[in-house]
């Protein structure tokens, strides 16, 4: 008797694939192999680095932007596509290998998908990339055929010309990809369009409804086997001594490898390898961190904004002297909390090792830094480290840092001849994060017989994520820490200053990164600047908008679409808030109710002006994906530590929406020529401040401290 084994992937890829011969019913037997990054089978000519054609005219075009549910698997290539004249349905596309031809200009030239940059910093490059091929297929023709190349046309990956001549781009793309290339070739003006600004459906859902598609989870080798690591409970603690006897003797337990940051298992299969690291005795130095405890944290955070070192960023006239001199000022201080990313896809990555080599193979939003760091700490050429991108499933900043990754290769290397691959618990994931930053606001204003501020003065103290990342000195500013600070109303005094404090955890990218501490305390701040004054929250906005016309727009949409100013259902109340993100402006207005002293969001309306937009299917499930994700830290998730240890271990205690959760969603996209902004994470900040607003609607009592929990309401 035969016993059958097939993973849930598996067993998609069989039935989609015998679906699709014999038109339905279930057979299990053959599981096709995973399919990986696309490739043309003919002989492959790359007229540039963003397009690769076979001499069977299969057509490459490369995503130098990782997919990690964000669409750039297929909004990257129709800004190629749309130039090049080509199908973007019938095109294949590929992950772009480590390269500084592959880099963001938006983030000094690094090759990382982050900060909503991807169309931003691709729009214009990656459609002149395609413009380029094009003539250089149409100047490969007329060099053939001895035509003028104005009498030739580029189209549905077909040069044509005078007398019926026709070439594919596959049999001229040998030729092309030796002519040079053009420096301005023509580009289409936006009213020619045919892909660009359409909705288009994406190019990755087909794999990844039948299970085709390559997460690093999915990733299998030859000979492959399988680590689970113990790391230390405190971040910043070692491994003091350890007796891996038992685990060593544990059913297809293959090696136990010490490694920095901890005591790895390495076993035939993955549920081997945690079953015997649970066998492991380790006795843990916890470091530093030992004693690092939430509410002290909070109360260091806050005594730094009087002790801590300010570091300026924006001053006009004396906000302060207004403020002290005032007969009506409103001040407030804003908290809010850690929180994890939690990637539905844990951490992993695979490595194979091999003598002055090492292939790796996994999900990251930074190749080219993975590379050059794993050819550091293993003393390899960076040429000798290849690495291939896969699917994220999730990454929200958190796989911008690639430790995992130096994890699997110190595993590999000790392994070696076999690759490795190094799977995190959920766990794991949970607790040995880089958590989004904790952050203290005090603001003060000079209200003045206009109900309208006269004076602002803004602090925030928090952590700095880039001071860790890239090693910006303790006095220099962070970029990332003063996102979306200063509002754009109209206030005639302002100071705006930052402190930066360590609280102990270490921090990371977190999707909208400061955006969502900032917009939380500024858009909490005016609605209760709006109340001091005795004015409608909307109508108080849009008087200090007088020279901000576009945000206005977008303000008066949100507002008439979400039904303000009149009587919501019963039981319903509404809050409001907005902001410019990312070069995106964007208002939102929440609808909610109370139950057992939590609020309930029932509906967010969402009004959006991105300038140009590349699929604005995808923007609509950005912004739907940005709502949910934000609600889930407004309402319910936080990182707490005590005795150094985080407390959350998996979405029992680290609460994320469920389906059943989510609200209505409304979104108005505003139709816009101007340039492209940002969409993957402006929403998630706006939420917060959206819903804190419609709670003190409801209640009368102004929650400043996230997540808006019935013990936050209680307490407020």
């Amino acid at each position: 008797m035969t016993k059958l084994q097939t993973s849930r992937r598996g067993f998609l890829k069989t039935s989609a694939a015998v679906s699709a011969t014999f038109g339905g019913g279930l057979m299990v037997g053959i599981v096709l192999p995973a399919a990986g990054p696309a490739q043309a089978a003919a002989m492959l000519h790359t007229p540039s680095a963003w397009v690769h054609i076979a001499d069977d005219n299969t057509i490459t075009l490369i995503s130098a932007r990782v997919e990690m549910g964000q669409g750039v698997y297929t909004s990257m290539p129709m800004l190629i596509a749309e130039e090049l004249n080509v199908d973007v349905q019938k095109v294949k596309v590929a992950f772009a290998p480590p390269g500084k031809v592959y880099g963001n200009a938006l983030i000094f030239g690094l090759q990382l998908t982050g900060g909503s940059t991807s169309v931003r910093e691709g729009y214009d490059k990656l459609r002149l990339a395609g413009a380029q091929v094009r003539e250089m297929l149409v100047a490969a023709a007329a060099a053939k055929w001895k035509v003028d190349a104005a009498t030739l046309k580029a189209d549905n990956g077909m040069v044509t010309g005078p007398g019926g001549k026709r070439a594919t781009y596959g049999q001229l793309a040998e030729a092309a990809s030796k002519m040079p290339v053009p420096e301005k070739p023509a580009m289409k003006d936006p009213s020619q369009f045919r892909i660009v600004g359409k909705p288009t459906t994406r190019l990755d859902t087909p794999a990844k409804v039948n299970g085709t598609a390559r997460f690093g989870i999915d990733v299998k080798l030859p000979g492959m086997v399988y680590a689970s690591l113990a790391m230390p409970p405190v971040q910043g603690g070692k491994v003091k001594s350890f007796d891996a006897a038992k685990a060593k003797a544990a059913p297809g337990v293959v090696d136990v490898v010490q490694i920095p940051d901890g005591v790895a298992v390495v076993a035939d299969t993955y549920w081997h390898a945690v079953k015997a690291r649970d066998l492991l005795q380790v006795e843990w130095d916890d470091g530093p961190n030992a004693g690092l405890d939430t509410a002290a944290m909070v109360a260091g955070t806050r005594a730094a904004l009087a002790s801590g070192k300010p570091i300026p960023h924006k001053k006009e006239g004396d906000a302060d002297a207004a403020v002290s001199a005032a007969t009506k000022v409103v001040k407030a201080e804003y908290v809010t909390q850690n929180l994890a990313h939690a990637p539905m896809e844990p951490m992993n990555f695979t490595a194979h090792f091999e003598g002055d080599r090492i292939r790796l193979v996994g999900p990251t939003q930074w190749p080219d830094a993975v590379q050059g760091a794993v050819a550091k700490m293993l003393n390899l050429k960076v040429e000798n480290v290849a690495v291939e991108n896969t699917f994220l499933g999730g990454g929200f900043g958190r796989r911008i840092d690639f430790d995992y990754v130096l994890q699997a290769a110190q595993i590999a290397k000790a392994v070696a001849g076999k690759p490795v691959k190094l799977i995190w618990t959920r766990e794991d994931d949970m607790q040995h994060d880089f958590y989004r930053p904790m952050a203290v606001h005090q603001l003060a204003a000079a209200l003045g017989a206009d109900g309208k501020p006269a004076a602002l003065t803004w602090r925030v103290a928090s952590q700095s994520v880039t001071g860790r990342v890239f090693g910006l000195p303790p006095e220099a500013p962070d970029g990332t820490m003063v996102e979306t600070a200063t509002p754009l109303y109209a206030i005639p005094a302002i100071r705006q200053d930052v402190v930066k404090h360590d609280t102990g955890v270490r921090v990371g990218y977190w999707r909208a990164v400061s955006h969502n501490m900032n917009a939380f305390a500024n858009e909490s701040f005016i609605d209760e600047c709006a109340v001091a004054a005795g004015a409608d929250p909307v109508a108080y906005r849009l008087s200090l908008l007088d020279k901000q016309p576009r945000m206005a727009k977008v303000l008066q949409q949100a507002a008439a679409k979400a039904g303000w100013g009149t009587p919501a259902a019963a039981g319903r109340f509404r809050g409001v808030s907005m902001m410019e993100g990312y070069d995106t402006y964007m208002a939102q207005v929440a609808e909610i109710s109370i139950k057992d002293g939590a609020p309930v969001v029932h509906k967010v309306t969402v009004v959006a002006d991105l300038g140009a937009m590349v699929n604005p299917d995808t923007v609509l499930a950005q912004i739907q994906s940005s709502v949910i994700f934000g609600l889930s830290g407004v309402l319910w998730s936080e990182i707490t530590v005590a005795k150094g240890r985080v407390q959350q271990f998996n979405f029992d205690s680290f609460r994320v929406m469920r389906n059943n959760e989510a609200p209505q969603i409304d979104i108005v996209l505003v139709p816009s020529k101007e340039k492209p902004g940002g969409i993957g994470e402006p929403a998630t900040a706006l939420i917060g401040p959206a819903v804190a607003n419609a709670v003190f609607a409801a209640t009368g009592k102004r929650v400043r401290r996230m997540p808006l929990t019935a013990e936050a309401l209680a307490q407020a």
